[in-house]
């Protein structure tokens, strides 16, 4: 039966939630503070590589974490500030940090890492205007010790039922050629893609509206009320009534939600990213994940991306942030031009302390959530969107979803 759904949040997950309820005969209304893709949709690498979508908490952190503490170059990074609900997520996090946790929450998101690539090809069947480039990706080291972190998550992917095929590379430099001679050790991975995450967001935003949908941006959205016919109201005091509503708002997930049981800590994981011109053109993208940087092709440039920043959603973009990449960049890349960057940008990712997204029904019937994705939203957005939207017209949980219950 069709009803009317508003949508908050114009990211990956939330027009591609939209997307999926037209499909299936809904209406919808998408509202968003900014814009289409104008959070973490829009500046992050735009990797869709699900063997790469895995939890952000491993046993490594304990060794990790503390040196990350003291040095200003480190990928972590976080306030010497008295933040309680930060230091309640980092204990909840760590608890994590056990190969038991680990392979517990990688046996709950492989499902959806598996649906993950089909649920593209499936919006872009269907009319997106948009394109999803195959790799492979490069995967770079100083040294060979460096790799055995990467090497031990990817078999733990494949352990679970990925498919990741990998080889080692005689020559780093022949896939990525603005590689320096300091990498010395680079592994070829096969079986992902990626996009340019903002023109595609702006795409499936452009397809939910050609398909009758409404965007307003320049909508914040202050509460959300229960009731037979559930309302958000604006900041402006606007009162919109659906018959069922979508909290969809990344970092910003709990402000909305937390008042419907969804108790599960969102902490903004903040990654940063700029564009340069490189000598050689960039065809594919490079990961260096000693140093957590992820690469892409992005609109004739290069986009370099990394950190994970422990702060509030809304903080000012810390150019402390962009010089630590850069640092390591003068380092690792050559024919690469860092001192004309574009783009410099910060995003909130929404992470939850097991690492796992918040996808489902709240305690009212007619209110639901999809966010807590960490770094993986883009990939994992088109296949959540796909079952939430299942779940709203038929009111069956998909098995894929339903270990990212919220009310858990």
């Amino acid at each position: 039966m069709s009803s009317n759904v508003i949508v908050i949040g114009a990211g990956m997950v939330g027009l591609a939630t939209a997307w999926h309820l037209q499909e299936r005969g809904h209406e919808v209304t998408v509202l968003d503070r900014e814009g289409v893709a104008a959070g973490s949709s829009w500046g992050n690498a735009g990797w869709l590589a699900p063997a790469k979508a895995i939890p952000l908490s491993d046993p490594s952190l304990w060794a990790y974490g503390p040196k990350a503490l003291f040095d200003p170059d480190a990928a972590l990074s976080m306030p010497f500030r008295f933040d309680p609900k930060l230091w309640l997520f980092l204990a909840r996090f760590m608890a994590q940090a056990t190969q038991r946790a680990w392979d517990t929450t990688m046996a709950s998101l492989t499902p959806i890492d598996r649906a993950a690539l089909a649920a593209f090809d499936e919006l872009e069947l269907g009319g997106v205007e948009a394109v999803t480039r195959k790799g492979p990706f490069v995967i770079g080291f100083e040294e060979e010790s460096q790799s055995k972190g990467f090497q031990r998550e990817i078999a733990g992917a494949v352990r679970h039922g990925q498919e990741a095929p990998m080889e080692r590379l005689d020559n780093p430099q022949e896939l990525a050629p603005m590689l320096s001679d300091a990498v010395k050790v680079a592994f070829r991975l096969e079986g992902q893609r990626f996009i340019e995450p903002g023109p595609y967001v702006e795409a499936l935003g452009r397809a939910v509206e050609q398909r009758g949908g409404v965007i307003r941006t320049d909508a914040e959205v202050t509460h959300v009320a229960r009731g037979d016919r559930p309302a958000v109201i604006l900041t402006d005091g606007e009162r919109l009534e659906a018959d069922r509503i979508v909290i969809a708002t990344g970092a910003w997930l709990s402000r909305l939600a937390r008042e419907f049981g969804v108790r599960t800590l969102v902490q903004a994981g903040r990654g940063y990213s700029f564009t340069v011109e490189t000598d050689q053109p960039a065809e594919h993208p490079l990961y260096l994940p000693y140093h957590r940087m992820a690469c892409t092709p992005y609109q004739g440039r290069f986009r370099i991306a990394g950190t994970m920043e422990f702060r509030g959603p809304d903080e000012p973009l810390h150019p402390r942030r962009i010089e630590s990449i850069v640092n390591h960049s003068r380092r690792l890349m050559r024919g690469v031009d860092l001192d004309n960057r574009r783009d410099e940008w910060v995003g909130s990712r929404p992470v939850t302390p097991d690492g796992m997204p918040l996808v489902g029904r709240t305690r009212a019937e007619n209110i639901y959530v999809a966010g807590g994705h960490g770094m993986w939203g883009v990939v994992l957005g088109p296949a959540t969107g796909k079952y939430l939207a299942q779940l709203i017209d038929t009111g069956e949980t998909h098995p894929t979803i339903a270990p990212f219950d919220p009310l858990r």
